[in-house]
């Protein structure tokens, strides 16, 4: 399978003498095309940090990032806000949709700033919405929709560009048990129908169980690894949780 990330000895380190904090202490990570992946960790464990730095929304003090094969060290200005735009999807708790524009207009704004053809994006825009569920939300603006269908919205921005990589930061953080289970839903359709890439940070087990693999961060290195395998989801789940107990239940806030 083609490899879509490859992080590799990520460090990031915070102050300087003898104030040094080690969000991220040689951490390699690498996801192949079509994965679904969760990080996990309690508070402090480096999980933000490294969605971060893959992101691009922050840089490592050292280590090595490549996405869809460019090394992303070593781009800058333009070219990293090009590159973002155009290779990376993301989806964030606050869904930050714009509030003066429709559900529909919010996912087209996502493909007319990367230059798609004009003519394509209605069809694209409606393609997208009918995979999320949302079709008839496409009229409202953000205000009249619940938070689950802003953020099915957030994440049918984020998708239709087809990305070679979607990040998502706690996409389930901000919903009620129904909302979220939807959202999952959703976020799993699109990992198999579509083939979306897919690296989630969450602090939830139920939410991770539907990844394909689970990678838990402790003091900003790599703990354990899970894959789902043969698994169904409720096994799954009981994995995550009884590796939640040995790291202290500091994580175990489970919907």
């Amino acid at each position: 399978m083609e490899e879509i990330l490859a992080v590799t000895d990520l460090k990031k380190i915070y102050g300087r003498g003898g104030a040094v904090t080690r969000a991220l202490d040689g951490v390699s990570l690498s996801l192949e095309a079509g994965e679904f992946v969760g990080v996990m960790g309690p508070s402090g464990s480096g999980k933000t940090t490294l969605l971060n730095c893959v992101s691009t929304i922050d840089r490592p003090t050292s280590g090595s990032i490549i996405i869809d094969g460019r090394q992303l060290t070593g781009l800058k200005g333009k070219e990293l806000a090009k590159f973002r735009r155009e290779r990376l999807g993301f989806i964030f708790q606050d869904c930050n949709l714009l509030d003066t524009l429709t559900a529909g207009e919010n996912i087209a704004l996502a493909l007319s700033i990367t230059g798609a053809p004009a003519g394509q994006i209605p069809g694209r825009v409606r393609e997208m919405a009918g995979l999320l569920g949302i079709e008839n939300c496409l009229e409202k603006y953000p205000y009249e929709m619940s938070g689950g269908q802003q953020q099915r919205c957030a994440a049918a921005r984020a998708m239709v560009t087809h990305p070679a990589l979607v990040l998502a930061d706690e996409p389930t953080g901000a919903l009620d048990s129904k909302a979220a289970r939807l959202l999952l839903n959703c976020l799993e359709t699109l990992n198999r129908d579509l083939g979306a890439t897919i690296l989630m940070v969450t602090h939830d087990a139920f939410t991770a169980s539907c990844c394909g693999r689970v990678v838990f961060l402790r003091d900003g290195q790599i703990f354990l690894e899970l894959k789902r395998g043969g698994d169904d989801r409720r096994a799954f789940f009981q994995k995550i949780i009884r590796v939640v107990t040995e790291m202290g239940g500091e994580m175990a806030d489970v919907l």
